[in-house]
């Protein structure tokens, strides 16, 4: 009986998640190359201490110039 508990639970977590979890980027006006945060597209053009952000992931273009060492993660600290 607690197995079944356990897992409905789980199950009911997981569904609950999914279904209020949307990606940052569903926003609008949201670059697609910073996937995990919003950051509006160029321009302007935008340096790292003019955004909240930092240790994001980068992919795609980088309009902004966040990833300036190419590895993937913007404005690092």
């Amino acid at each position: 009986m607690k197995r079944l508990l356990y897992f409905a639970l789980v199950i009911a977590s997981f569904v609950l998640f999914t279904v209020n979890v949307q990606p940052i980027q569903a926003q609008s006006n949201c670059d697609p190359s910073y996937p995990d945060v919003c950051i509006a597209p160029a321009p302007p053009d935008l340096d790292c201490d003019e955004i909240p952000y930092r240790n994001f992931r980068v992919v795609g273009g980088d309009p902004h110039g966040f990833d300036r060492d190419r590895d993937g993660i913007g404005c690092e600290s």
